[in-house]
């Protein structure tokens, strides 16, 4: 497992309230439903605490390995495995670039470097002050709209570089 350099440490003490719920989410689970392995629980787990702590950073991923009794390894490789998972910090405003084909041919690739330009961050990154995260996806299913930029639930179609700061400001 990669080591991560932010500043995740402490999120467990930092939010007593949060892991109180998850504990009593998965303990419902358990009780709920003790037919099914512990393992069978998983994924739906990972999405309550990503729900309640915005992103799995490795103490919560070990937190819920040990409420479910797995191995952190297990927990590891369920995170690292679905795109939808992170572990990393998430900015208030996710701006996703679709590089599907349609989208990428009609220059999604020059869309996603004028996002990083001008917001400053990589794609796969988060901005310091956690106000906005740059990824791509690969297809958002809005090809007749190509290329497609997607801010948090709203979507943006027939985007060009030119139209970057304007769905900045969109987000302040």
């Amino acid at each position: 497992m990669p080591e991560k350099t932010t500043n995740q440490a402490g999120v467990i003490l930092k939010f007593p309230e949060k892991v109180k719920e998850l504990d009593e989410f998965i303990k419902g689970l358990l009780e709920k439903d003790s037919s099914v392995p512990a393992k069978g629980h998983l994924i739906e787990s990972l999405h309550k605490a990503q729900e309640l702590f915005g992103y799995l950073p490795i103490e919560v991923q070990s937190h819920v390995a040990m409420a479910l009794g797995l191995h952190l390894t297990e927990v590891y490789g369920v995170v690292s495995f679905y795109s939808f998972f992170t572990d990393l910090p998430q900015g208030k405003y996710k701006i996703n670039v679709c590089t599907g084909t349609a989208c990428f041919v009609k220059g999604s690739g020059k869309i996603m470097e004028e996002f990083s330009r001008y917001i400053g961050i990589e794609e796969g990154n988060t901005s310091d002050d956690l106000k906005f995260s740059l990824n791509g996806l690969r297809c958002v299913g809005a090809c007749s709209f190509a290329p497609v930029v997607l801010v948090n639930d709203k979507v943006y179609g027939n985007v060009t570089p030119k139209m970057v700061p304007e769905i900045i400001e969109d987000c302040v």
